[in-house]
């Protein structure tokens, strides 16, 4: 028997984010990260894990008749059981995306991911000194140690043929660095890199505009989050 998952929370909407942007889907997003973004849009999975442990034929079973699915976090590849659940839900005909930050990852045990969608995280997401949650400075370490592997990323692009890369940006001081980490990943086309603004809210037409020249010039895309735009920074959409 498989063991359980910590669940935040599982529900039923459309995806907002990256290539199946608008498609129904049924989200399971797992409680538990090894890192702490200073904008965290889901702190109830991370700074603060809630929820319950769930078992894979509670949740195989809770999808439904959804066709896709996607797994969340957190940080969905810290749990071996995710594994079983990409696998159970492979096996009842639904198409898999896992979200990932892509700082750990054993190829040995690869779960099965029609969608691999890596969301590097950039320095904007340390958490400043003073953060009230971190009083000791404590994550903000951690986070900044762990929260790039350029070797992950590597084995990751490898394991997956079917991907996406999405990176949080908050100012154009962001592009320098994911050039470079891009220099890094030769296998990954421009076509499946995606640029996202950081926030909770649906953002200004001043903050999309050089994103979206920064898309045009390098070839990247532009990606928007539906979800905030429909129903704003809420739980279950």
């Amino acid at each position: 028997m498989s063991p359980p998952l910590p669940i935040a929370e599982t529900f039923h909407s459309i995806q907002g984010e990256g290539k199946l942007t608008g498609v129904p889907s049924y989200f399971v997003r797992v409680a538990g990260c090894n890192l702490r973004c200073s904008w965290c849009d889901t702190p109830y999975s991370s700074w603060n894990p809630e929820g319950e442990t769930r078992t894979i034929d509670d949740l195989v079973a809770e999808a439904g008749s959804s066709r896709h699915a996607v797994i969340t976090g957190g940080e969905p590849m810290l749990f071996a059981a995710t594994r079983d659940l990409a696998a159970a839900l492979h096996g009842a005909g639904v198409h898999v995306t896992i979200e990932t930050a892509g700082t750990t990852f054993d190829p040995s045990r690869a779960p099965h991911g029609d969608l691999m969608s890596i969301s590097p995280k950039l320095a904007n997401s340390t958490p400043r000194a003073g953060d009230p949650r971190d009083p000791g400075g404590a994550w903000r370490d951690r986070h900044e140690a762990r929260r790039l592997s350029i070797p992950t990323l590597q084995a990751l692009l490898l394991a997956y043929p079917e991907r996406q890369m999405k990176f949080v940006v908050a100012s154009p001081n962001d592009l320098p660095e994911i050039d470079s980490i891009l220099s890094q990943l030769p296998d990954l086309a421009a076509a499946d890199v995606m640029l996202m603004p950081e926030g909770v809210s649906p953002p200004t037409a001043e903050s999309q505009r050089w994103i979206v020249e920064a898309c045009v010039r390098r070839g990247w895309r532009y990606c928007r989050r539906l979800h905030i735009d429909l129903f704003g920074n809420r739980r279950g959409t």
